[in-house]
């Protein structure tokens, strides 16, 4: 008699995970559908996880619970690679606390959904469209959907490169500085990760000022800030193509061009509008007020570590670091602000528009359109963020134009330089500076991201007629 098959069949293996499969389900139909809602909801669920670990009793060097608005501040401010904070990051937080807030950066920085799609490319060895476009979003649509793969690989290489380099000139710094091993490796692991992610937080009491005239501590701060702003897509440039400069991309030549250009521009002005301040730099050789204002220059940029009172700056001086601040750094970089691309676009627009070109051209290509309706957008929605959050601070602290300004100008563009104002004010200030830092970091990107993917076919088109403009 022939033997019967057994019906029973083993279940299929995404039954048997339960809510798992549906909340993959979930990312995968939210990541088709709209990939920025995804990046903001990424971001809020990190900020959260974070302000309920440093909530905790053991994240203080205390021992006592820290208040809502304090660990959410500083959740905030260390996941959005901002640098501000309200507690002392040397005195208020354990051990356990300072680790908490170096993964924050370090999560910041690279993006949580570049962070996600790193794993699944390293646990499923590829990534499939979603996957890609997920990754793809998280970098700002930097690249082809069939580079995203290399690029993700050049983010984690270059960050653990730049970052391991950074810790090995810093550690004997800070050695010489009287530090044991253990706490100058520690430290100089922290300011690695910090400045390469231009997030501005300081293990140390009175931050960098003790090394003002350490060229061992300042140059290493200044190039991991400098080369973090460029962003991974202009990175992947250079080890593609090196010095080859005709094959790069224009993104990549528009961004070096004018993060050069700021930084020149911005350490001339700065250190000539405080040359004879006695205040700041006023009583310091000419060599070292040059490099307090070519520091200056990057710092402002989005890196955030200070060796001045931003209160003794002269009020130009004061002007320009927030014209700096808002400008920020690179695309789909570790940077803030509006971005130098952005900056670049409007201004090669304006120079179009006074020559009666029809087109806006830069290095042999036309710049679509679209593109220049979204650097308007986000500009404007930037400044209305920062002229919402001026108004309603200024309201609630009593405080001057110029303090409010630079602070909330600070925040939106994750800089973390403060006039002090970040931690006088109540908690209800605390609140208005942390959702500038939230939506200055993915705000404006994901708004940009939107109004780059949509566009609305339509049947007809009216006429043409041109209000006066000026």
């Amino acid at each position: 008699m022939a033997q019967t098959q057994s019906s029973w069949r083993p279940a299929p293996q995404h039954e048997s995970l339960g809510p798992l499969t549906g909340l993959r389900d979930f990312i995968d139909r939210l990541a088709a559908s709209s990939p920025a809602r995804l990046a903001l909801l990424s971001f809020t669920g990190v900020i959260l996880l974070f302000t309920l670990l440093l909530a905790l009793p053991f994240s203080s060097a205390t021992g006592r619970v820290t208040p809502l608005h304090e660990a959410l501040f500083t959740a905030t401010s260390a996941v959005c690679v901002t640098g501000l904070t309200v507690v002392s990051t040397a005195t208020h937080w354990s051990g356990f606390g300072q680790v908490v807030i170096l993964i924050g950066i370090q999560l910041g920085g690279l993006g949580i959904l570049t962070l996600a799609s790193i794993l699944s490319l390293a646990v499923s060895r590829r990534l499939g469209v979603r996957g890609k476009l997920i990754a793809r979003e998280a970098m700002n649509n930097a690249g082809r959907l069939g580079e995203v793969g290399g690029l993700l690989r050049i983010v984690v290489a270059t960050s653990a490169a730049v970052e391991a380099v950074l810790a090995l000139f810093l550690t004997p710094a800070f050695m010489a500085h009287g530090e044991d091993f253990g706490q100058a490796l520690w430290h100089g692991i922290f300011y690695s990760i910090s400045s390469f992610n231009n997030a501005g937080f300081t293990p140390h009491s009175d931050g960098v000022v003790p090394y003002q005239y350490d060229l061992w501590v300042l140059v290493p701060l200044m190039l991991g800030g400098f080369v973090g702003s460029l962003g991974f897509p202009v990175l992947m440039v250079f080890l593609r193509f090196r010095a080859r400069v005709r094959l790069w991309s224009l993104h990549a030549k528009l961004t070096v061009v004018v993060s050069i250009i700021l930084l020149l521009v911005g350490a001339f002005l700065w250190g000539a509008m405080e040359w004879d301040n006695v205040r700041t730099i006023g009583n310091m050789p000419p060599s070292e007020k040059m490099v307090q204002a070519v520091f200056a220059s990057v710092m402002t940029r989005s890196l955030g570590f200070n060796l001045v009172d931003m209160n003794h700056l002269e009020p130009s001086t004061m002007l320009l670091s927030d014209a700096l601040m808002f400008a920020g750094g690179g695309s789909a970089s570790t940077a803030g602000g509006i971005k130098v691309t952005t900056v670049a676009v409007m201004f090669l627009a304006i120079v179009a528009e006074a020559r009666g070109d029809r087109d806006v051209r830069a290095y042999g290509r036309t710049i679509p359109e679209g593109t220049m309706r979204v650097a308007i957008s986000v500009i404007v929605a930037a400044a209305t963020l920062v002229m919402v959050a001026c108004g309603l601070l200024l309201a609630i602290s009593g405080q001057s134009l110029d303090r409010v300004l630079f602070d909330s100008i600070s925040a939106f563009a994750t800089v973390g330089l403060s006039t002090g104002l970040t931690s006088e004010l109540p908690p209800e200030g605390v609140y208005i500076l942390t959702a500038l830092m939230f939506f200055g970091r993915v705000g404006t990107i994901t708004m940009a991201t939107a109004l780059a993917l949509r566009q609305r076919s339509t049947l007809y088109h009216y006429p043409e007629e041109r209000p006066i403009i000026g």
